[in-house]
């Protein structure tokens, strides 16, 4: 296929958030799809089968059973009718599980077209949208998209500096931000310098994901916010010390499945499901940030050395697989709360965190 062109993922994004069909197209097959979350009633409408991610099919007990070879494909099911509406949404939503449990009875066959429904379930994650789609007869595909063209979307080399400007801060008063934007991405992650940046020093750097409930509304579920304060605190002491600090604000909510999906997540948690177990009865990942855009945000800024406060050896590795030197972890961890303390443990039992 000929080189992608980003600006189709946009309209792809943008029809999937209106409830729109479209078409994937990739060597192995061709996908019209509509999403089960925000479709809505369509003259002509036929879907006899339904795509999802399969960590959902896992939870419905759906899994494909080429699991050993290939463990994280997206599934086809189908069932003795056509899909409706009701029914497609019922199957993509967790909520629903406790309350509609009996379901079906459904078959799960291996998917055709593997390329073209793995770009659209990440379509799905980037559009903030639950992980179904209802393969679609009937329908006009409101934007066609291929997997060169998410490539082309996702290329980190696409971002750039858009603006920068000095900004007093409560942690530091000599503090200078900087946007950076994608041409067809609309997230604005932002660089906060601490100080005044310099080659002589490395500096202390955080990769911060955004979480709107934790750094804004003072959630106490999670630990974001106090993490935020406590790494600005660290990097003005380095300030103060003749270093400087750089904080790195990626707009990826809830690790990089959006707001809404966090807070689907939220309920499942009160239905006494971990983080980790929440988000794969989702159908999503428990960890989707892209780190290749804070290297290039990195790389843009003239900075190839850091130290990284992070109490997560992964993404450590995450950073020095795309070429950032760590040259030390610096640990940050802050004291737990009677709503955080299990989503704490959390991250140390099952995604490896160092915290103790």
């Amino acid at each position: 296929m000929s080189a992608g062109d980003p600006r189709k993922v946009a309209l792809a994004l943008d029809a999937l958030r209106h409830g729109w069909a479209i078409r994937v197209e990739a060597e192995d097959g061709v996908l019209d799809l509509l999403p089960a979350e925000t479709a809505f009633v369509q003259p002509g409408l036929y879907a006899a089968r339904l795509l999802i991610s399969h960590a959902r099919a896992a939870t419905l007990k759906l899994a494909n059973q080429r699991d050993a070879a290939e463990p994280h494909m997206p599934v086809m099911i189908h069932g003795a009718e056509p899909f409706s509406l009701h029914a497609a949404r019922s199957l993509a939503d967790p909520a629903l599980d406790l309350a509609e449990p009996m379901r079906g009875p459904f078959r799960a066959d291996p998917c055709p077209a593997q390329s073209a429904a793995v770009t659209a379930m990440e379509l799905a994650r980037l559009a903030g949208i639950l992980p179904a789609f209802m393969v679609a007869t009937g329908v006009d595909p409101a934007a066609q998209v291929t997997p060169a063209d998410l490539a082309a979307f996702k290329d980190p080399m696409e971002l750039t500096i858009q603006a920068r400007a000095r900004l007093p801060v409560d942690a530091c008063e000599h503090a200078e931000i900087i946007a950076f934007r994608a041409r067809d991405d609309l997230r604005e992650h932002v660089a906060l310098v601490i100080g005044t940046q310099s080659g002589d020093h490395v500096p202390l750097v955080r990769l911060h994901s955004e979480c709107l409930t934790g750094d804004v509304l003072g959630s106490l579920k999670c630990d974001c916010g106090p993490q935020l304060d406590a790494a600005l605190a660290r990097m003005a002491e380095e300030a103060n010390a003749g270093g400087w600090g750089l904080l790195l604000y990626l707009r990826q909510e809830g690790r990089g499945i959006g707001l809404i999906n966090k807070l689907r997540a939220y309920e499942l948690q009160d239905q006494g499901f971990d983080t980790v177990d929440a988000n794969e009865r989702l159908g999503l990942p428990s960890e989707a940030r892209d780190f290749p855009v804070a290297a290039r945000m990195l790389d843009l800024l003239g900075v190839g050395a850091v130290r990284l406060l992070t109490n997560n050896p992964a993404k450590v590795a995450a950073l020095e697989a795309v070429g950032v030197t760590v040259n030390e972890r610096v640990a940050h961890q802050l004291p737990a709360n009677p709503h955080n303390a299990r989503y704490l443990d959390t991250k140390r039992d099952r995604t490896g965190h160092l915290l103790r």
